[in-house]
């Protein structure tokens, strides 16, 4: 009817490269969680602390990564950068800027999960004889990190289709990239592109059923 022939057998010839380019992707999502994880909970001390300074970072930083695209700050991380002399390969570049991303949205989900937890637990602990940072790290930081558990499984998702992104940037060795090529060299879009899709969702569910099974396992009652 639209005069296109498809051709799934030459797309599932090159699913060993896309499977290849999805252990990439994974690479990059999970280092950037990691990495904004614990710059999180760095702009979450910073938040906490008495210092104007320190908070109005940690309030600009969570402000610039939740209301300006995740594409303006990964090209930020690989041109912009560029322009003080700091060069970062795309790979270099993708991972911090997702990781940027990750750290705003995860220290906003950090400061809602705070205020589910009473101070006087602290103040508990700096009664036992506790400096403010050990009873964070003693009493709070376990209660924030199960608390806020559920949406830092759904960042983590967010952070592997954002990893997409790094084609824009010259990333050709992870899941998008690769597509990209061999689109590029067969014009078979809708094949690649539909693969590349189902490797990207059942990434995504893989990540949201395992995380469940963990709760489960972890924060029973």
């Amino acid at each position: 009817m639209f005069g296109y022939t498809f051709r799934w057998n030459q797309a599932l010839q090159a699913l060993p490269q896309m499977l290849d380019g999805a252990l990439v992707t994974l690479q990059v999502a999970i280092l950037s969680m990691v990495i904004g994880l614990a710059l999180a909970i760095m702009l979450t001390l910073f938040r906490r602390s008495d210092s104007r300074i320190l908070r109005g970072f940690a309030v600009a930083w969570v402000e610039v990564a939740r209301n300006t695209p995740a594409l303006f700050q990964i090209y930020m991380a690989h041109f912009g950068l560029g322009n003080f002399g700091i060069h970062l390969s795309p790979f270099a570049a993708l991972l911090a800027g997702i990781a940027f991303n990750n750290a705003g949205y995860l220290a906003e989900n950090f400061r809602g999960a705070l205020k589910a937890i009473p101070e006087t637990q602290a103040r508990a602990g700096r009664s036992l004889g506790m400096g403010s940072l050990q009873a964070f790290r003693l009493i709070v930081l376990p209660q924030m990190l199960r608390i806020a558990f559920l949406p830092m499984t759904n960042q983590m998702v967010w952070a592997i289709l954002m990893t997409s992104l790094g084609v824009t940037v010259g990333m050709n060795t992870d899941l998008a990239g690769i597509t990209q090529e061999l689109n590029a060299r067969s014009f078979r879009t809708f094949e690649f592109f539909a693969i590349a899709a189902v490797i990207y969702y059942l990434i995504a569910k893989a990540v949201t059923l395992g995380a469940r099974l963990v709760a489960r396992r972890l924060f029973r009652y």
